[in-house]
């Protein structure tokens, strides 16, 4: 779905989805041999990865993604924790904010695709992983019934974490805050759907299509309706266009002035619509 959301965008020229998801089939069965090829080293130090065999796992996924494959956050995106640059364009490229800047020739994004990458192989593999976002960060967790715990993979490694971390970082968050946005919980499959097409809408917009931005937006909106942020996009969205909701399948970036089509989300591309 995450590669779904890209089709079309800027850096997404010559994407492929059916080979992208032929590379996430073989980096997942080649993690999956280094993983148990690497298992002595669990064994000899259980300590070192907090007694937990499934965190072992990641980090090792997270060594394979690193030394084999060089997947990097991209440095132009560090910033110290709680800075928020104005006007950046943080989403006009989509190979930073999608997967499929990782898995093709650049190999580097950002907190908006790496934890996807990880729960895209992880799932592959049987692992019970989500995505889960805090303000401006997205990570994921491993969420079984008998094991939880919270992880960030956008630096070297992967590091382990719980709830109260992202509760104040990157930036602090309140009660109020985490029930208006879906903040620290597990995301469902139509959730995961909702940021991945408001992250295209806001290529869109960083890109000047509004027009394309307006029924990504609101298709997010659908999948998670009581999402404040998702709210406010939209109605953004509105607001810069001044005009009714466009088709989905008739806007274009080439002709933002095309009428209107009552019904948008009844023209939305058939494959948005299916389960991730």
């Amino acid at each position: 779905m995450d590669l779904l959301c890209a089709e079309g965008l800027p850096g997404a020229e010559n994407l492929n989805v059916d080979e992208d998801l032929a590379v996430l089939d073989s980096w997942a069965q080649h993690i999956k041999s280094e993983i148990d090829r690497n298992f002595h080293h669990y064994s000899e130090d259980p300590a070192y990865f907090y007694g937990s065999t499934n965190f072992y796992k990641m980090a090792l996924m997270a060594v394979v993604l690193y030394e084999d494959y060089n997947i990097r956050y991209n440095p132009k995106w560090m910033a110290a924790p709680g800075t928020e640059p104005a006007d950046d364009h943080f989403f006009a490229d989509s190979r930073d904010i999608l997967i499929h800047g990782l898995i093709g020739q650049q190999r580097m994004g950002t907190c908006s695709s790496m934890p996807v990458l990880y729960v895209a192989l992880g799932r592959r593999l049987g692992y019970p992983l989500k995505l889960v976002m805090t303000k401006q960060h997205l990570f994921m967790r491993w969420d079984s019934p008998t094991e939880k715990f919270d992880m960030d993979g956008t630096t070297k490694g992967v590091s382990k974490y719980d709830d109260s971390v992202y509760r104040q970082w990157p930036f602090p968050i309140s009660d109020e805050e985490i029930k208006e946005e879906g903040y620290l919980k597990s995301l469902s499959p139509q959730e995961e759907v909702s940021v991945f097409l408001s992250i295209r809408g806001a290529c869109q917009t960083d890109n000047g299509q509004l027009g394309d931005a307006l029924p990504s937006f609101s298709l997010a909106c659908r999948y998670a309706p009581t999402w404040k942020g998702n709210q406010v996009m939209f109605a953004q969205a509105r607001r810069r266009l001044a005009r009714p909701v466009p088709s989905v399948q008739q806007a274009s970036p080439m002709n933002p002035n095309i009428p209107a089509d009552p019904n948008p989300l009844q023209q939305a591309p058939r494959n948005l619509f299916q389960t991730p």
